[in-house]
């Protein structure tokens, strides 16, 4: 959708207007990220992190291009070849330092982005189709993700490919044909690390394709804001440029300098050593984590512990997969016709709660095996299950929201912005108009 009052494309030059009518792509950015898209006024910096992670993938795409390049998918040489890129390729050691820690930027990013979308209301109507959409980037880049990992053919590596690939075989009757199948074997080998780095290369792809879709489908509503009330007139909005392209590469400056900082001082902060000991099958780690990002759902996965019907390693993957898919139905979760949790006191809180849950998650996800970590591990997963599936449900039909603005002007007017929950009004009910 584009607003009465978006500014129109008017190529001044003939090149640009012969181009404009023959391949209109200038247009077609114009209109996407330049003057023609009109954007609410107050939105913060955490709607820096959907440019940040378009960024990111960018560097991911470039590099791992490069490193395509010289990485051999053969069990015998993909460990020396990795190693060959960092001693024999011309800054083949920044390559690999930019494009391993480029995955935990990535992931940083598109975490914010989503814990900024769940606090604001994101994925309210109208826009649970770009919600849904950023949920199927989400899965793409965990796939993307584990595969690459498995690509180094460190101790790591292959562990948590073994590891990672036994959760099928905990399904009833196909698990080990579909592990096998996977696989293309009875064990991570030669035919396992060609798909891997055949389906590591072409997903990014893809996830650039979805993510087309889903800007496509922001521009349908327009952008949220902070106080989730929906655009009414010029009034409200700027045009993305220059206002939001300055304020992006601002943004974008920063997470650079962050960037550059991991690479050069700690490139592997965020990595595990037992990588960097070739695979061996024969000598498994002590212990087996994934990388950071999956960890906190490697915690879900590790506290059922008990057979109840099925295997409780059957109820682990099942549960582990569901955390992930039950965002598919925040949308419809959450009946609350107010979008952003500054002006819903309640359900503010309970989302503090789940945000230190997911912390302590990832802190038991790398933690080993005890009484005490799997004890932990399974009131954490069971207060994120019941946060969704319970206290959400609940809360938003029960809870007083404070008044919104009438619109964002009013709101920006008076100092608020929809930014700061003290700065919002007194507690009461919120009009039908103003939670629309």
């Amino acid at each position: 959708m584009s607003f009465p009052w978006a500014k129109h494309y008017e190529p001044k030059q003939p090149l640009m207007r012969w181009l404009d009518e023959k391949l209109p792509l200038p247009r077609l950015v114009y209109n996407a990220v330049g003057a023609g898209y009109p954007v609410p006024r107050n939105l913060n910096y955490f709607w820096n992190f959907g440019v940040l992670a378009g960024a990111a993938l960018a560097v991911q795409i470039i590099t791992g291009i490069v490193l395509a390049m010289h990485y051999a998918a053969n069990g015998a040489v993909a460990f020396d070849s990795v190693e060959r890129i960092m001693r024999d390729v011309p800054s083949g050691w920044f390559i690999r330092y930019a494009h391993a820690n480029g995955a935990s930027m990535f992931f940083i990013v598109v975490y914010t982005h989503i814990a900024r979308g769940i606090y604001y209301g994101s994925y309210k109507a109208p826009r649970e189709m770009v919600w849904l959409l950023g949920v199927v980037i989400f899965l793409l880049m965990m796939a993307t993700a584990f595969m690459g990992y498995v690509l180094p053919w460190g101790q790591m590596s292959f562990w948590g490919a073994q590891v990672i690939t036994g959760f099928f075989s905990a399904i009833p009757g196909v698990g080990e044909t579909i592990r096998v199948w996977l696989l293309g074997g009875y064990a991570p080998d030669n035919a396992a690390l060609n798909r891997f780095f055949s389906l590591h290369y072409l997903l990014p792809f893809v996830i650039a394709g979805v993510i087309v879709l889903h800007i496509w489908a922001l521009h349908i509503p327009g952008s949220n804001n902070p106080t989730g009330v929906e655009v009414k007139g010029p009034q409200d909005t700027v045009p993305f440029h220059p206002y939001y392209t300055a304020k992006d590469g601002a943004g974008l400056g920063v997470f650079l300098l962050v960037f550059a900082a991991l690479i050069f001082f700690a490139p592997n902060l965020l990595g595990h050593p037992d990588n960097y000991i070739p695979a061996n099958p024969l000598s498994t780690p002590a212990h087996i984590v994934p990388e950071w990002y999956f960890l906190p759902f490697y915690a879900i996965l590790k506290a059922f512990t008990v057979d109840f019907i099925f295997p409780a390693k059957l109820w682990g993957v099942l549960a582990m997969f569901g955390s992930i898919l039950l965002l598919f139905f925040l949308p419809w979760l959450d009946k609350s016709p107010v979008k952003s949790a500054n002006y819903r006191p309640t359900y503010r809180i309970f989302l503090i709660v789940l945000l230190v849950d997911v912390l302590v998650l990832g802190y038991l996800g790398g933690a080993e095996a005890t009484p005490t970590t799997v004890l932990l591990s399974q009131i954490a997963a069971g207060y994120y299950f019941a946060h969704f599936l319970v206290v959400l449900p609940i809360v938003s039909a029960m809870e007083r929201p404070r008044p919104l603005p009438n619109s964002i002007t009013e709101a920006v007017l008076k100092g608020e912005g929809g930014t700061s929950p003290a700065q919002t009004a007194a507690h009461g009910h919120a009009t039908p108009a103003a939670a629309e």
